[in-house]
């Protein structure tokens, strides 16, 4: 599973953020490394430097194999906190597609 880290020019990406970002999307998804290609992270700030609450935004993209690509967003006070929250979105989106992909090919005729 390959890991992408965007920042928008108010997000200081700093020394290891990448690492950093690669590291809690591994421990998240790493379970599902062998059904997902790339996951794509973009993170911004949505009052550039005016401060305020929950203005960090995490949009993580999550490639499947020979699926459509997931997306899913969070906005919360921190880089850490919106990285989290989406990670736990975008598992819980893709655990579900990937189950009712299984149900599907569990309950398809055989094929002679």
């Amino acid at each position: 599973m390959q890991v992408q880290t965007h920042t928008d020019k108010n997000i200081s990406a700093g020394a290891g953020l990448p690492e950093r970002v690669t590291g809690m999307v591994e421990d998240v998804l790493g379970h599902l490394g062998e059904r997902i290609t790339r996951v794509e992270v973009h993170l911004s700030d949505l009052n550039s430097g005016k401060g305020g609450s929950d203005d960090i935004r995490c949009m993580m993209e999550a490639r499947l194999q020979s699926h459509q690509p997931v997306a899913v967003t969070e906005q919360a006070a921190s880089v850490q906190l919106a990285i989290q929250g989406a990670g736990r979105k975008l598992r819980k989106s893709v655990e579900s597609i990937l189950g009712r992909l299984n149900d599907h090919h569990k309950n398809a005729p055989p094929v002679d």
